[in-house]
């Protein structure tokens, strides 16, 4: 079975090429990468065994992550997409159990992901031990099946037939957070099944924020949009972060920025691990 394995990127060569190299250990390997590069001119990328076709989404927005994912499948040559993080290197039978997955079913398909710490990233032999080296998510560990509440873009795949019955990615939704969350809970809307498996694909650290402070706009914007939309709130794990430091005022009905966080603050957010 031929699969098309996508992504987006914006200021990730390294990781990008990584991905590649962890790509190339596969056993089958993708029939292409499709690399969508959001608002930055296209990488040298190494040489391997399946071409990489490479297109820039420009837009004022920094990242704009929805219409690039959806350009993504529009380039992508095979029915079959998968879509992997520019940050995530896949493990040797990552391809392998996405086409039992799709020969099984025609569902929307959710991978796992471990997390390599930035002391993981500095080891020689990593490719060799990414399962070792990594840690669990540990909000989805210990969950066979996930619901579609938990579902998030850094692993997943489906039929291009599939994602265009979900509507793609809504590109109501600019920038960061709760783009992914949206669709699939147009999934779920559809009544289209949602299922898990074991593909793991392993996280490379780069520094980020916990609440991502940076993305404080892009995601008071998103919040407001899927409330309108679905009637709850997302993200609702930051939304109390920012509320408690004072940077939101979050109700019921209502979300309204009070100010942006200092220097110091988005510093104290930084994750060192």
């Amino acid at each position: 079975m031929d699969i098309s394995l996508v992504t987006i990127v914006k200021n990730r060569r390294t990781a990008l090429v990584n991905m590649v190299r962890g790509l190339e250990r596969c056993t089958p390997k993708p029939i292409e990468l499709v690399v969508i590069h959001m608002n930055e001119e296209p990488y040298q990328m190494p040489s391997s065994t399946f071409p990489v076709k490479q297109q820039v989404v420009n837009s004022v927005h920094q990242l704009p992550l929805a219409a690039a994912r959806n350009a993504a499948v529009s380039l992508a040559s095979c029915d079959q997409v998968i879509f992997l993080d520019a940050d995530c290197i896949p493990a040797p039978d990552f391809l392998s159990l996405y086409i039992e997955a799709f020969a099984s079913a025609d569902s929307l398909i959710s991978g796992r992901v471990r997390y390599l710490t930035a002391k993981a990233m500095e080891k020689n032999d990593l490719f060799e031990r990414l399962m070792e080296y990594s840690i669990a998510d540990p909000i989805r560990e210990n969950i066979d099946q996930y619901p579609y509440e938990l579902f998030w873009s850094l692993n997943f795949g489906c039929r291009k037939t599939t994602f265009k019955e979900i509507g793609g990615f809504d590109e109501l939704f600019i920038g960061y957070g709760a783009e992914d969350t949206d669709f699939a809970f147009s999934a779920k809307a559809k009544a289209i099944p949602m299922i898990t498996i074991s593909a793991t694909a392993f996280h490379q650290y780069h520094p980020s924020y916990d609440p991502p402070m940076n993305h404080l706009l892009d995601i008071i914007s998103n919040a407001r949009a899927f409330r309108e939309k679905w009637g709850l709130w997302p993200m609702e794990g930051w939304l109390s972060k920012f509320e408690r430091a004072g940077l939101i005022r979050w109700s019921k009905d209502s979300l309204e920025l009070k100010r942006m966080p200092s220097a110091p603050e988005i510093e104290t957010a930084l994750k060192l691990t």
